[in-house]
């Protein structure tokens, strides 16, 4: 239980600090946010918890492939706020733009033969 907690409350400072960071240098905290943070750490406490090279593998081979579909939401942002009125609006559109390119994305792996 206390792993747990430990695990949740070092995920959640980096998020914390991500957010800090950027109210005084946005530039400093979009170099610190497109660092792999959370991907690193679920690495490390996935093979912490299950000591399985492969799994941790088979979960980084995943997880490219379902980088890539997000990567249109952060170039689209500053144009969804600007055309649909706000933050709210645009992060919507965003989270919906994404979801349809994780399904593009599921689709054209299972033709293309790759199993994640």
């Amino acid at each position: 239980m206390i792993y747990l907690v430990i695990k949740a409350l070092l995920s959640g400072t980096i998020i914390v600090a991500i957010s800090e960071i950027a109210k005084r240098n946005n530039a400093i905290a979009s170099i610190v946010h497109s660092l792999p943070l959370m991907s690193l750490l679920a690495f490390i406490w996935l093979y912490s918890e299950t000591k399985d090279a492969g799994l941790i593998g088979r979960h980084a081979f995943g997880t490219f492939w379902f980088v890539l579909p997000t990567l249109p939401m952060f170039l689209l942002m500053p144009w969804f706020i600007q055309k649909l009125g706000g933050f709210w609006p645009a992060l919507i559109a965003g989270i919906i733009l994404t979801i349809a390119l994780y399904a593009l994305t599921m689709r054209l792996l299972k033709t293309a033969g790759v199993n994640l």
